[in-house]
Order: structure tokens, then sequence, then C-alpha cells
């Protein structure tokens, strides 16, 4: 026992020393939760050595060594983007098998959409304004920010945040299809989600930017895809990997992702997840939370098993496409 606690005390002495000539990422993964400077809270997932700890987080949980430094040098980094009412915590086993793979993760709970406050839930062109001051953060003003490759950075969104990742690498939706949409489908939860919040204006110019940063973006269940049509996702050039539920209830087909899928100028690595409903592509939650709707799955689907396969693939897409 005296010889193996040894053994470990020198390994997490020596492993920030031995990790940059590792031909693997250590499999811990470190975690911080901080501020930015705006007050927006993030988390933060990296390689790093140590001993981990269980720790709640919400309706999620994880093992991780809290707050230390990263390991290694010239890691990629992912951005992630929740869903409407979420928080950065929402993907956070996601965001782990990214870091044990080698990459740098940041997740951010959006302001004014998320569960706390719904006060811009509608305001749609601030996501991928949050979402690039946040790239931003990480490469210019975040403690360890020389562990980043600068070059090679992925942006990873769910539902609301699948938009974001879109607009974020150009796409330009057509608002004024919000109106038509909605009288034809008022009660789609973007139509309520609308009528709850409406925009000013009727909010018909799209002014959003391509964050030319971003390399590569996973797409789960997007919100809104009935307002991109092929020249508003023709600047859509980087790869693209486009998951769809196909018992999706609350952007239910084929309104949202088949649309993505059909008007991207190149096809993308899509995957249809037959029994999958819109929040198994959420961590799978705590035993306490299981009632919480978020965290329920249709009878016979296994969350936990589905999101084995889903990171693992989200992994490959980024390692194939940050190189």
């Amino acid at each position: 026992m005296f010889n193996r606690l040894l053994i470990g005390a020198l390994f997490t002495l020596l492993c920030p020393l031995l990790a940059p000539a590792r031909a693997s990422p250590p499999a811990t993964v470190g975690f911080q939760y901080a501020r930015m400077p705006d007050g927006t809270e993030i988390g933060i997932w990296y390689p790093t050595c140590g001993t981990t700890q269980h720790q709640a987080l919400g309706l999620y949980e994880q093992d991780c060594v809290v707050g230390t430094e990263p390991v290694g040098s010239a890691h990629p980094l992912v951005v992630l983007s929740h869903g409407n009412g979420g928080s950065f915590t929402g993907h956070l086993d996601t965001a782990q098998a990214l870091a044990r793979a080698g990459f740098i993760v940041a997740t951010l709970t959006h302001p004014g959409d998320n569960w706390q406050d719904q006060s811009a839930a509608t305001r749609i062109e601030r996501r991928p304004v949050a979402l690039s001051a946040l790239i931003t953060y990480m490469l210019q003003a975040w403690p360890s920010r020389n562990r980043i490759d600068a070059a090679r950075v992925g942006a990873f969104g769910f539902s609301a945040g699948g938009f974001t990742v879109l607009a974020a690498a150009g796409a330009r939706p057509d608002l004024a299809q919000f109106a038509p949409h909605c009288r034809e489908h008022p009660g789609f939860y973007d139509c309520v989600l609308l009528r709850a919040h409406p925009r000013e204006n009727g909010g018909h110019g799209w002014v959003g930017r391509r964050d030319g940063r971003i390399k590569a973006i996973v797409v789960a269940a997007p919100a809104l895809g009935f307002a991109f049509d092929r020249t508003g996702l023709a600047p859509v050039t980087i790869p693209v990997q486009l998951w769809k539920a196909g018992r999706d209830a609350i952007l239910p087909a084929p309104y949202y992702a088949d649309v993505v899928r059909d008007n991207l100028p190149q096809v993308p690595d899509f995957h249809l997840v037959p029994d999958a409903g819109h929040f198994d592509f959420l961590a799978p939650c705590i035993a306490t939370a299981m009632s919480n709707p978020i965290c329920t799955s249709r009878a016979g689907f296994d969350r936990s098993a589905f999101h084995a396969r889903f990171n693992a693939a989200v992994v490959r897409f980024f390692q194939s496409h940050l190189r």
C-alpha cells in the first residue's frame, strides 16, 4: 500500500514535467469554475494531473481535479453553447470526454437565456456574440491561455446552442420566417417562447457575423432550422457534424435538423438517433433529479449508453478536423 501511495505521489509531482512529451494526454480531467469580466459564468475542462474528487453540479455530477493547472501545450480549444434555459453544466460529460482526449473545453451560461434568467431568451443575435467573447477570453485572458493552440478552435451547440454555433460559423437566418412558421405551428416550443418574449420590432434583420477562429462545429438538434435556406447556410464552409433526435417532440421533424442538413453547402457528418428525445443530448442526470423533464428519457432508451457513443463520435470528429 505504501509503495502504491509513494508511486502515486511521485507521478503527481512529475506529471506536469512529463505530460508535454507523452504520446497521449493524461486521462485525468481538471475543472475550473470562473466568471468572465462581464460576469458571465463559465466552466473549463482540461487535461491535468492530480487526485480526482466527486462533485455535483446542478442536475449533474462529475469526477475531476478541481482548480489545478492544465498540463501539456498546444491543446485545441472547443467551446460549448447550451440550449434555451440551460447552463454551462448541461454537457459536462461531453466536455470531460473531450478533455480526456487532450482538448481544452470552455462552456458558458448564456446571459439572459438560462435557467435563472429568460429576459433575453429570444434575442438570439446575442448568443453568437457571447460565444465569441468566450473564445476571446480563453485565448487572451485565461491564465493558462498559453496552453491553447489558437489555430485549432471548434464549437459544439445543442438546440438554441446549435443555432448559435451555426451563426458563429457564418450562417445567416431569415428572421422574416418566424411569423409564417408560427402561424402554421403556434404550439411549437419556439413559437410559444416568441409569444412570451416578443422580439423588438419583429427583428427581421440579422446583424451577426462569422467568427473565423472557429474551424469545425458539432450541432445537435438545432433550434430555428426553418430559418436557414441555402443562401443563409452558404457561408458555412467549415466541417459540420449534425445530430438529429428521431423522437424530438420539442423541435419536431422536418422543420429543424432536416432543413439544416438539406441546405448546408457541404454534406455534414449526419447522425440520426432513432429513439432519442430532444433532451437526450444533455448529460445523464443525478438520480435525485430524474423527475425533472429534461432528465427523463423515453422508456427503453439508455441515455448513458447513448452518451458513450455520442461523446466518442464528437471526440473523433474534432480530432479529425482540428489537427
